[in-house]
């Protein structure tokens, strides 16, 4: 291979530059000769996408598509659902995932591999910005870009979630860990080859156990102990834009971008439990604040390793079956959806007398089965070898010390008090822990620290109902002010990791709910004042929500015994048939009850009703009134 010089390379790297002699000629000198005066233009050469030209690096492509638009970011949402319908329209309709964790007469075997992004200022082995918005090749070292004469420089403070990472996975910290090189080539990685920590990673043998509440299978009963072998830290890959007609742009902010990979032991049996692990994983590492983002975002992706064996050997002795591996999953559903596939893909080879070959398959949104990727002969020889350039890390005892004793709480620990303190349901109380990052139940915490303020300091165990009632609203109605207006609610209702709400301050929240919970307010007039709180309308044209009520006049002034039993003879008047429905039945028929209490709320002044009272005075004067009535007849 000739000599490059460096001034060369690096119109390679920063501009995409390429000479036409060396190692970077096309087999076809004229076609080369013909894309260069197309395509391997300077910056300065005027092009149709010239406000990216000095952003993105091409591959070689036959021809630059004129104003090429900027790609469109699809919500994963509407992506599944696109998906659906396309699927729906040729025939395939997707089968539901039901009694589908197990196939008689076969046994599945999962192992997982999961890559997360530190939550780090800077990168793993250069001082530039780990940031996701910024443009295109902005934040380049020249280490990043494998520049000849770079070193990397291990920067510390991107340990420090990674050790937040592993404590929290329960893992052992090792004093001492290598790094090694792990050689490859593809556009994304200039260097030819990633650092990692194959060999000597910084922590081992952790282990997570996961509960019936966090979605398992049914089969794995009440808990399932999953281990993990290690965690190991390493870099990113660029970011790679496919454009269209064969374009490529290479973004290189993501390259070095600092890794942890968490390797578990093959132990998972049933697709639930493997999503629910991944599910698990997440939540912990957003506690600890170890990564930057989820699944959806990006931050955090899933590799499987699938393999299947036959159950009827009475020896048991069978070994594991050959496994496949799937790349690149990025939502919970996809990881239980694709290994349901590929087990039942592989257990269709076998029974049909067919081997199953390692290999590396991919899985899109909405498919129905696995796709093949590439081949596998045999271990894949990436030359692993110790990095020269990069110390040996030492971690301290006190440094691992401090980092447990300053852990905070883990998920668990939150969702065991909601559910003992307060009375939440397990799923309740699971959804507010998991939901936008844990930023939701910093936000109940600091309603209830208001509502301890209104009701007293004793008030959880004796108004139980009202932090309830809080919960509910802040699961639910919050919910619903964003979801048909936004596919980013938590940036729509202004979460911080301090439990603020920039759209619903606790203070307004937590005095509805004290009005609605002391029956001060109906359910439809605070979500009303919820509404208003949300457009700004308080404290823009009201100073407080009980200003909004006393100006408005919406204070529940409840119908009085009489006039409840008045407002009930004039809804079932006209209704015989329905009242006689209630004579002599075996079963209370509570539907046609509702009924009536509707024709209630509907003939009478709805802000002045109570549904359950009104419901309590219909069933008291069907009992008592008129059942006897038309008995008597």
């Amino acid at each position: 291979m000739p000599h490059i010089r460096p001034t060369t390379l690096s119109r390679y790297l920063l501009h995409g530059q390429l000479m036409s002699r060396g190692c970077l000629r096309s087999r076809a000198q004229a076609q080369a000769q013909a894309q260069a005066q197309t395509w391997l233009q300077p910056p300065s050469a005027a092009s149709s996408h010239a406000p990216f030209a000095r952003h993105h690096l091409h591959t070689v492509t036959p021809e630059d598509p004129p104003n090429v638009p900027a790609p469109i970011h699809v919500p994963l949402r509407k992506q599944l659902k696109d998906e659906a319908k396309k699927q729906k329209a040729l025939g395939k309709k997707k089968k539901k995932n039901v009694n589908n964790q197990v196939v008689d007469g076969w046994e599945l075997t999962v192992g997982i591999e999961i890559h997360a992004q530190l939550n780090t200022a800077k990168k793993l082995f250069s001082a530039a910005a780990a940031s996701f918005n910024d443009d295109p090749n902005a934040n380049v070292d020249y280490f990043d870009l494998a520049t000849p004469g770079s070193q990397p420089i291990f920067q510390k403070e991107t340990l420090l979630p990674a050790l937040r990472a592993a404590l929290a996975l329960d893992c052992e910290v090792q004093p001492v860990s290598r790094f090694d090189r792990k050689h490859y080539f593809h556009w994304d990685q200039p260097s030819g080859y990633q650092i990692t920590q194959f060999y000597e990673p910084f922590a081992r043998n952790g282990r997570i156990r996961l509960r019936a509440r966090d979605g398992i299978a049914a089969e794995d009963g009440e808990g399932v102990s999953v281990g993990i072998r290690q965690i190991q830290m390493e870099q990113d890959t660029a970011k790679t834009l496919v454009q269209p007609d064969g374009v490529h742009w290479i973004d290189f902010n993501r390259v070095g971008m600092p890794l942890i990979e968490i390797i578990t032991h093959p132990e998972i049996h049933h697709p639930a439990t493997a999503a629910a692990f991944v599910r698990k994983v997440q939540t912990l590492l957003n506690a600890v604040d170890a990564c930057v983002s989820g699944m959806e975002a990006g931050g955090l992706r899933a590799d499987v390793n699938v393999s299947v064996r036959r159950t009827d050997d009475v020896s048991g002795n069978t070994p594991l079956g050959q496994r496949t591996e799937i790349k690149n999953l990025s939502s919970f559903k996809a990881v239980e959806d694709a290994i349901i596939a590929e087990r039942d893909r592989q257990i269709a080879v076998l029974e049909a007398g067919g081997k199953i070959v390692g290999e590396t398959r991919g899985w899109s949104i909405g498919a129905t089965e696995t796709r093949h990727l590439r081949g596998k002969e045999g271990e894949v020889d990436y030359r692993y070898m110790p990095d020269p350039d990069v110390a040996p890390l030492l971690v301290g005892p006190d440094l691992v010390a401090h980092l447990r004793a300053t852990l905070g709480e883990l998920p668990d620990d939150v969702v065991d008090a909601l559910i003992r303190d307060f009375g939440l349901s397990s799923k309740d109380a699971m959804a507010l822990v998991s939901l936008d990052g844990g930023m939701r139940v910093e936000y109940f915490w600091n309603v209830v620290e208001i509502l301890r303020g209104k009701l007293g300091i004793d008030a959880i165990p004796r108004h139980q109902t009202c932090f309830q009632l809080a919960a509910n609203w802040i699961l639910h109605e919050l919910g619903r002010l964003t979801s048909e207006r936004s596919d980013e609610p938590t940036q729509d209702l202004g979460f911080s990791a301090d439990g603020a709400c920039a759209r619903v301050p606790a203070r307004h929240l937590a005095d509805i709910v004290a009005h609605l919970y002391s029956r001060e307010i109906t359910a439809k007039v605070a979500k009303e004042l919820l509404w208003a709180v949300f457009r700004g309308r308080v404290p823009a044209d009201y100073l407080t929500v009980s200003d909004a009520i006393e100006k408005e006049g919406l204070w529940f002034k409840e119908l009085s015994a009489d006039e409840y039993a008045a407002l009930a003879d004039d809804a079932v008047h006209g209704q015989e048939a329905i009242l006689r429905q209630f004579v002599d039945a075996k079963v209370f028929p509570q539907g046609k009850l509702m009924f009536l209490v509707g024709r209630m709320i509907r003939l009478g002044q709805e802000e002045r009703i109570d549904p359950k009272s009104a419901e309590g005075v219909m069933r008291e004067r069907i009992e008592e009134v008129y059942v006897p009535t038309l008995k008597g007849e």
